[in-house]
This record gives structure tokens, C-alpha cells and sequence, in this order.
């Protein structure tokens, strides 16, 4: 085993805890933060960050395997799901009035009419 090789080992253990530990704070965001918008951006930014990191790893470990590009379809199928789902999770919110009091400071999407 080359030097190379036992530094893309340690590379790949590096992102791979890193990612882990993103995940991790996402988890706990998800459990503590007090309504549903909060929850919402904990569990997109941070999830997806780690989750790329993770495979990122993955696919250093797995290098010149044919499973590197599956690793690379989920991660670009996860890129592109979680802004749609963050969207639709915080739109039904809205809609539900789930969100904390004195949250939003303008509200663009009220139905309330201005006498002019």
C-alpha cells in the first residue's frame, strides 16, 4: 500500500465522520427546534450537506468500482428533491399556520386587502 493510497484512506474516513456529524446536527435540529419552519431548514441543509459529504466519501473508498456513479446518482437526485420538498413542506406550514407568532414580518401571501 502506497502513501497515496493510505491518504485517500484517511481522506475518505475524514468525510465520511464529517458527514456523520452533519447528520447528525440535523437529527438534533429536527427534535429541538420549536415549529415546523425551523425543523424544515434543519432538515434540509445540514441532511443534504451531510449526506453529500458521505457519499463523497464513499465514492473516495470505492474509487474505480462501478458502484461510484450509482453513489453519484443519489446525490444529485438528492440535490435536486430537497429544495422541492423543503418548498412543499413549507408552503402546507404556511397554509396550516403552523409557524411561531411575529415569525414572519410581511406577510406577501395573506389574504387580507388594502383599502386604497
Amino acid at each position: 500500500m502506497s502513501w497515496f493510497d493510505t491518504a485517500l484512506r484517511w481522506f475518505s474516513c475524514v468525510l465520511i465522520l464529517l458527514g456523520s456529524v452533519f447528520a447528525l446536527t440535523a437529527a438534533l435540529g429536527i427534535v429541538r427546534f420549536p415549529d415546523t419552519l425551523s425543523r424544515m431548514h434543519a432538515a434540509t441543509k445540514p441532511q443534504v450537506v451531510g449526506l453529500i459529504l458521505i457519499l463523497t466519501g464513499a465514492a473516495v473508498q470505492l474509487r474505480g468500482h462501478g458502484n461510484v456513479w450509482m453513489l453519484v446518482l443519489v446525490g444529485l437526485f438528492t440535490l435536486l428533491t430537497a429544495p422541492a420538498v423543503a418548498h412543499l413542506i413549507g408552503r402546507t406550514a404556511y397554509r396550516e399556520q403552523r409557524g411561531r407568532d411575529g415569525l414572519l414580518l410581511i406577510n406577501e401571501l395573506g389574504d387580507e386587502d388594502t383599502d386604497s
